[in-house]
């Protein structure tokens, strides 16, 4: 994922457990409104460049319509800011904001993940770690620590508003700046 100025990155697979997984994919991608950003789908994954608010738009939504089908759905993925590398091109700048903010408030989705961020090239990691780890209890969420990685469990939007205002606040300080995540819904292990 190259990144230029102001441009965060995301790559992303979704996993539907279902014989109909074709058409739940490529359903998400159609029913989310994917104007801010650049896109481009391939076997593998599926890679987006833009403003940090509208990479996770994109990917909740795609997530939110995934799991409103009822199917067990995973997607796991990174983002990434102020990386080398990558196949899109430089995209022309684009507004940010969320084009499916909608998507969360209609749908009560429950979920679980797991986040990991890497604020990559800081001497202070840990702090900037932890303080992020911090943010992430709120009562509406169970927060637990996981090997290597916090895990989340709730309702899919604040799920993603979490992860999402860890992955900015650690870029605001931290020029490069990763962050791995696998969020589940309708998981036959725990209903979640």
């Amino acid at each position: 994922m190259t990144t230029g100025a102001g441009q965060a990155g995301a790559q992303f697979t979704l996993f539907p457990m279902s014989g109909n997984f074709v058409d739940i994919i490529l359903g998400a991608l159609d029913a989310t409104d994917t104007r801010n950003v650049e896109i481009e789908t391939d076997s593998v994954s599926t890679e987006i460049r833009g403003s940090i608010d509208s990479i996770f738009d994109v990917i909740q939504s795609i997530f939110l319509h995934a799991a409103g089908t009822g199917e067990h759905v995973a997607l796991s993925g990174t983002a990434a800011i102020g990386c080398p590398g990558g196949s899109l091109a430089e995209t022309d700048a684009r507004q940010g904001g969320k084009l499916n903010r909608e998507m969360p408030a209609q749908v009560g989705q429950k979920a679980g993940a797991k986040f990991s961020i890497y604020p990559l090239g800081d001497t202070d990691y840990m702090k900037k770690i932890e303080s992020q780890i911090d943010l992430s209890a709120e009562p509406a969420i169970d927060v637990k620590p996981a090997l290597g990685a916090t895990r989340l469990d709730g309702e899919a939007g604040d799920i993603f508003r979490i992860i999402e205002k860890s992955f900015s606040n650690v870029s605001e300080n931290v020029g490069h700046t990763a962050m791995a995540f696998t969020i589940s819904a309708n998981s036959p292990s725990d209903g979640g």
